[in-house]
């Protein structure tokens, strides 16, 4: 066998290679009578060479390693140039296509009769918006006609929630409020400053109503026929005049929120409120007025320092956060902006008529925040209760130490915020006395577990957020379900006797029922021990009244916060949705009544998932059951992380963190609008 090997010389000179022909039985033999520059190499050398080649050392290199880091950053800083560039470019283009250079027409379009001249009815003969200008613009919006007519009052926390959990296919929705945007509450105390802008707070209803093709009215709710199932709208037409219809529904929910309560204290026409977006401008307007009008030649010193005393009614979590914003305000940027004797002479003062601020929070929490106000010079007033505000000045009471001697003090002010707790709006008052015995809550409309308004039809109108609250009557349920099941057996209920099997069946039935019950059926056999009286092993209807009694004592109503109104928000939805995929079956089997809700969903369950409070350039956390947290910086910034999250669009997000990034580089905005 022959074998030919092409060699070329080792010097690179520009001659032919030479070939070399070489047989199988003399190719060894030749290998080493060959020159050595043409030698080939042995297999011990070349396994050497193969194992270099393949290492992942790195070669040597001719460069410094100074030289080498300059080339590698100038790539990296070119390249990142050119990233950016083409982002630029990339932005620029997606802009202009959003642009039109020509006039959209729609050409003829069909719109119904009943939309343009709604028909009159109801017990006011008012006109009855029964069909929308847009419902037969697509064919989509024409299959909605069809569907259940789902009416939701209001446009707060709750109605969100539902709107976004809400199956788009399954109901004809209709949004009822008279704004027409979402308000993010939660940061309104940081817009009263500057810190974010008025909005970065608020999303138009209309974007989120458009994921379930809904429509939105810009209307205020006066009146609900709930027998015609009518909900009575007001509105100011073009001429300012105002104008009344009713709109129709097979589900209600309401959701109007709730007002300032006054607690009947005189002057309140003097103070500032903190609702809605309007108050948050005028706070910020009033602000800055007084720290200009305090820079006045004309300003005497008694005008001055009154124009500079800032103080807050309330001390829960609106009160505290709006003055550590304040506080902010005047201790970052004022000094940079304004005369240095300004901070010398502003006062904060922060009247709570409780022993702590925060005191739905932990003690430790309370304490924290107490702590860090005195630190900061913010003078809290515990104790303490408003008597009357004048145009000027504030009049209060406090209580001595004793607990039992008060003193009435006068302070000077030039702006007053008043948060202190929440009351029923005018809509669900006039509700409420149309409901009667029903509604037996002076401060919230009244909801059994499932959320359905008390007095009204099964399945028809629900409550839920600061305008509603639940029920708990356990003992008057469970009783009355005990009563009818021993007549049922044909027994007197009074000789009713219940052994520790029986008392733990009815204890599911109560957990079943009414979740929040839950944490207090631990121990099943201590609460059966201790209200045995007679130690019979037994519980006689007496006693198992007073052991529901006890139960119904300690669930205590649910916090109007926004957490509350977006679980029940959530919870309607995903319950609205059963019972659309159920009503093909429910309507098959002819079941159009009854606890339609009970039989498809289980009942409302709130779960606390912990309490923030921003108290100046540091946070409090309270989890509940004794876990809680507070801090400085690191805790401010997992407090905007949380808020961050929960915003209700990627909008809101990126303004947000836009007017964060502005705070830092150029300060709060001073400006009165």
């Amino acid at each position: 066998m022959l074998r030919t090997y092409r060699v070329a010389r080792a010097s690179g000179l520009a001659t032919a290679p030479r070939t070399l022909t070489l047989t199988s039985t003399t190719a060894t033999r030749h290998l080493f009578t060959l020159p050595k520059s043409l030698q080939l190499r042995r297999p011990e050398k070349l396994s050497l060479i193969s194992q270099r080649q393949l290492s992942g050392r790195p070669l040597p290199r001719t460069q410094s390693r100074l030289l080498n880091f300059g080339y590698r950053t100038a790539a990296w800083f070119g390249s990142s140039i050119a990233f950016v560039g083409l982002s630029f470019v990339a932005f620029f283009l997606y802009d202009a296509s959003t642009y039109s250079s020509h006039a959209t027409n729609q050409g003829d379009i069909t719109v119904p009769k009943l939309a343009l001249n709604p028909r009159r009815g109801g017990p006011k003969n008012l006109p009855i918006l029964e069909i929308f200008l847009d419902d037969d613009d697509s064919e989509e919006k024409k299959k909605h006609k069809e569907k259940p007519r789902l009416v939701i009052l209001g446009g707060g926390w709750g109605s969100v929630a539902l709107l976004k959990e809400l199956n788009p296919d399954d109901y004809h929705v209709t949004v009822v409020s008279p704004a027409n945007y979402f308000l993010f509450t939660p940061m309104l105390p940081s817009a009263t400053v500057g810190t974010l802008e008025l909005n970065s707070l608020v999303e138009p209803i209309r974007n989120i109503i458009d994921r379930v093709k809904g429509h939105y009215i810009r209307a205020a709710a006066e009146d609900v026929d709930f027998s015609s199932r009518l909900v009575e709208v007001s509105q100011k037409d073009p001429r300012g005049n105002e104008v009344r219809f009713y709109v129709p529904y097979d589900k209600l929910v309401i959701a109007v929120g709730s007002t300032t309560n006054p607690h009947g204290v005189k002057g309140l026409e003097n103070c500032h409120f903190l609702k809605d977006i309007n108050d948050a401008r005028q706070i910020r307007n009033k602000i800055i007025q007084n720290l200009e009008l305090s820079c006045l030649p004309t300003t005497s010193d008694e005008e001055r320092k009154r124009l500079l005393s800032f103080v807050v009614c309330g001390g829960g979590p609106t009160g505290v956060e709006f003055a550590a914003e304040l506080f902010d305000l005047l201790n970052e940027d004022l000094t940079l902006h304004f005369p240095r004797l300004l901070r010398n002479e502003i006062s904060v003062h922060l009247i709570q008529s409780r022993d702590h601020i925060l005191n739905t929070y932990d003690e430790a929490v309370s304490k924290y925040a107490e702590d860090r106000f005195s630190r900061d010079q913010v003078d809290v007033l515990v104790n303490s209760r408003v008597a009357e505000v004048r145009p000027e000045s504030i009049l209060f009471t406090q209580r001595g130490p004793d607990g039992k001697t008060t003193v009435t003090k006068e302070c000077p002010m030039g702006f007053c915020l008043w948060s202190t707790g929440v009351s029923q709006a005018e809509f669900c008052k006039r509700i409420s006395r149309q409901l009667g015995p029903a509604q037996t809550n002076r401060h919230a409309l009244e909801t059994d577990t499932h959320l359905r308004l008390n007095g009204t039809p099964l399945g028809d109108v629900y409550a839920i957020g600061d305008c509603s609250t639940i029920q708990n009557n356990v003992a008057d349920h469970i009783i009355t379900f005990l009563r009818n099941l021993a007549w049922k057996h044909g027994k007197d209920p009074e000789s009713l006797e219940l052994h520790f099997s029986d008392w733990r069946d009815v204890a599911q039935q109560i957990k079943k029922r009414f979740p929040q019950a839950t944490a207090h059926l631990k121990r099943l056999d201590k609460l059966f021990e201790e209200y045995d009286k007679d130690q019979n092993g037994t519980l006689d209807f007496g006693e198992l009244r007073e052991l529901l009694k006890q139960i119904d004592s300690k669930l205590t109503s649910l916090p109007a916060t926004a957490q509350r109104a977006h679980q029940q928000g959530q919870y309607l939805a995903h319950k609205f949705n059963k019972l659309a995929r159920a009503a093909p079956g429910l309507s098959a089997n002819e079941i159009h009544e009854g606890d339609l809700d009970a039989a498809v969903y289980k009942a409302f369950e709130y779960r606390h998932l912990g309490s923030l409070a921003y108290i100046g350039n540091s946070a409090v956390f309270d989890w509940g059951d004794g876990w809680n947290f507070s801090g400085g910086l690191w805790a401010v910034y997992a407090w905007r992380s949380i808020y961050f999250t929960q915003c209700v669009s990627l909008r809101t997000r990126v303004l947000m963190a836009i007017d964060w990034g502005k705070r830092a580089l150029f300060g709060r905005d001073l400006m009165r609008y």
